[in-house]
């Protein structure tokens, strides 16, 4: 386990399974860490080659603002050139309306707006 502070993140990687890697993030995913973050990604992408799966915990993100949002599609895009499957696991209300705001969840997801909401109810 490792454990990474930024301004106003905490991440915190481990591999609980060979091919996948778990990275909790809690505070706020903002202008003042995402460049920042968007490095770790890269970096941790190429030092793990066998990753298959990279499963972000969002459940403790607190604020998520437009840059935060761009260090997410950075990631996807990193993890897609890596051929690693990108999961964001428990959002939050205030991630899941950003994404629907914008029009990036089904890109940083998978998943369409109705599937979400036939899934929780």
């Amino acid at each position: 386990m490792t454990t990474i502070v930024f301004d106003t993140l905490t991440c915190t990687w481990t591999t609980p399974e060979e091919q996948t890697a778990l990275l909790r993030l809690d505070g706020d995913l903002d202008h003042s860490c995402s460049a920042e973050f968007a490095e770790l990604i890269a970096t941790r992408l190429a030092a793990t080659p066998g990753l298959r799966t990279l499963r972000l915990d969002c459940g403790a993100l607190g604020r998520c603002d437009t840059s935060g949002l761009s260090a997410l599609l950075m990631t996807r895009r990193h993890t897609e050139a890596a051929g690693v499957v990108l999961r964001l696991d428990n959002r939050g209300a205030a991630l899941e309306r950003l994404l629907g705001v914008t029009g990036t969840r089904y890109y940083l997801t998978g998943e369409a707006a109705a599937d979400r909401e036939r899934r929780d109810t």
